[in-house]
């Protein structure tokens, strides 16, 4: 088979701004990370722009600025282990969800993928050395001396409360770093619910246990995000936080603990006026 010049489409040659490991590293180092900082990150590489070297360019600028003393974490999350007659995008079928409760592959701490935390996440979860939490919902991964600390004790019955690194994190003062993402994101506001009357509710998942592979019902506060926008957009007009751009990517900075703090009591106003 041959082809006419005019048939080939020549590829449209990339331009704009470009980034690399040593930029996103003075980026993130002007707008305040720190050496041992232990910075929980949310991210979304797209947001960056073009990075030589993707995400992995991306995780080693962020190590390389919170150097041997600090710790990267991550959220790992595996949403899709869940109870499927839950599950909305898509629905499935009724006939499917007994097939699913005895053959969805248990949670693995050393295998089981991401689901909707960004390919970022995803390269920390899988660094040399990085440690993970055991629950099989909302487990977090970590890399650096503070790592096993934080990742260590994660209750299946407490996706993201007083038994999950988010409470560790904010024993450790960590920081909050929202790298091109919004406060939609912002797991931290999740601990706040721990702190407040809140529903109860049923959850489901395979896990491994020392009877082999079981799927496991626990009681767990109800923790909606649904108002997380609208609650970031009032925690950054009270409280210092930090901004600028991480390469292209809209960036935020700030403390864990007063994320948790203004979300407690933000939560609680709110709640009382909509009863």
């Amino acid at each position: 088979m041959s082809f006419s010049r005019e048939s080939i489409t020549t590829p449209t040659r990339l331009t704009g701004p470009f980034y690399t490991k040593s930029t996103l590293a003075d980026d993130l180092r002007e707008l305040g990370v720190r050496a041992g900082d232990t910075l929980l990150v949310h991210s979304s590489l797209k947001a960056h722009g073009w990075v030589c070297g993707g995400a992995e360019a991306v995780v080693l600028a962020l190590l390389d600025v919170l150097g041997d003393t600090g710790t990267l974490v991550v959220p790992t999350f595996t949403a899709g282990n869940s109870e499927p007659s839950e599950w909305s995008r898509p629905p499935i079928s009724e006939d499917w969800w007994p097939v699913i409760r005895s053959d969805l592959p248990a949670y693995d701490p050393r295998t089981s993928r991401t689901r909707a935390m960004g390919v970022i996440a995803e390269t920390v979860r899988t660094w040399p050395g990085a440690l993970r939490s055991a629950h099989p919902q909302t487990s977090f991964a970590a890399v650096g001396p503070n790592a096993k600390h934080i990742t260590d004790g994660h209750a299946w019955e407490c996706r993201l409360g007083e038994q999950s690194p988010l409470a560790r994190l904010e024993e450790l003062k960590a920081k909050v770093l929202l790298l091109g993402v919004g406060f939609a994101r912002c797991t931290s506001f999740h601990l706040a619910q721990y702190r407040i009357p809140m529903p109860m509710e049923s959850n489901s998942f395979a896990v491994m246990t020392e009877k082999g592979r079981e799927w496991k019902t626990v009681q767990d506060t109800d923790i909606p995000d649904d108002a997380f926008t609208e609650l970031g957009a009032d925690f950054e007009q009270a409280n210092t936080v930090l901004r600028g751009k991480v390469g292209s990517a809209e960036t935020r900075l700030f403390e864990i603990s007063d994320a948790v703090a203004y979300a407690q009591k933000w939560l609680l106003e709110h709640r009382a006026s909509a009863n």
